[in-house]
């Protein structure tokens, strides 16, 4: 019984770091946010004025919050499902063709070249593809008009491509991510699998359609669940290149939050914003979550 308790003591004060680092970082801004979406303040020294769930209300209303969530869903596509699918079949190609057929380095090499984008800091990817898309002297504008078509788009100025340009910006960098998590989960797989297919005359395809999918699929929902929460409350490559326009076309929640808390010193909407952001993230990652306990029970 001693052992068991000095066992468990030894389990708490384990975890007794983590737990004090959730509550200071997470649990309690989370709490005196919730606690400000109840008021109406400027910051400060002004007056706070308790005014209920009215700023909910407002939110509710309001069509640029609802917008910014519309904007959220383009993000999603762009940070955790094309990504996902391009690391993928980029993972699956570097495992099981490059790495058997050429060398092994060579795959590490290229592994390594993908994942560079992801150990920039955003201010220098947002730096980068400024100039990139540069309607003046942009190196993609200079690539259309060196193939002879005469285009030069307005990339981060026009309210129809503003946020697909930071959709581009966004594949970009993540791709890498995706690429190293699947060729770890593939490092498991026993290569027998992969003999025994290609000798029986399986192609690639059938290989990553039976054997590579299959195997990661765990792996494939980590990456799945965590990059959807990052593009939830996307912020710093918006703030970079657009500060949410032209035209408040690229606002998302996050950056609204930010503005009213900030820049307009609307705090309890801003707060309000924010809680409702939260609120939605916890949804939505308990739903994944839900579904792939599911269907792990299923097989």
């Amino acid at each position: 019984m001693r052992w068991r308790d000095k066992e468990r003591r030894s389990y708490w004060a384990y975890l007794s770091p983590l737990a004090i680092g959730f509550c200071v970082v997470v649990l309690l801004p989370l709490i005196v946010n919730t606690l400000l979406s109840f008021y109406s303040w400027k910051g400060g020294k002004a007056e706070m004025k308790w005014v209920g769930v009215s700023n909910y209300v407002d939110l509710m209303h309001d069509k640029l919050f609802w917008s910014s969530f519309v904007n959220t869903i383009y993000m999603i596509f762009a940070i955790a499902i094309i990504p996902t699918v391009i690391g993928l079949i980029l993972a699956a190609t570097l495992f099981d063709f490059i790495g058997r057929h050429f060398n092994s380095a060579i795959a590490s090499f290229l592994r390594a070249t993908y994942y560079i984008p992801q150990i920039l800091p955003v201010a220098v990817a947002g730096v980068l593809w400024s100039w990139i898309l540069n309607t003046r002297d942009g190196a993609l504008n200079e690539i259309l008009r060196g193939v002879g078509t005469g285009l030069a788009p307005d990339w981060l100025g026009n309210t129809d491509l503003a946020l697909y340009s930071i959709m581009l910006m966004m594949i970009w960098l993540q791709i890498g991510y995706p690429v190293v998590i699947f060729m770890s989960g593939l490092q498991r797989v026993d290569p027998s699998l992969y003999e025994a297919a290609q000798l029986d005359g399986a192609g690639w395809w059938k290989r990553f359609r039976h054997i590579t999918i299959p195997n990661i699929r765990a792996d494939i929902f980590v990456v799945v669940l965590t990059a959807t929460i990052g593009a939830i409350k996307l912020f710093a490559p918006v703030m970079v290149l657009t500060r949410g326009g032209p035209e408040f076309s690229t606002y998302v929640p996050s950056f609204f939050s930010y503005r009213n808390f900030f820049e307009l010193s609307k705090v309890g909407y801003g707060a309000a914003s924010a809680t409702v952001l939260a609120v939605t993230i916890c949804v939505i990652a308990g739903g994944l979550v839900y579904w792939q306990s599911k269907a792990i029970e299923e097989e």
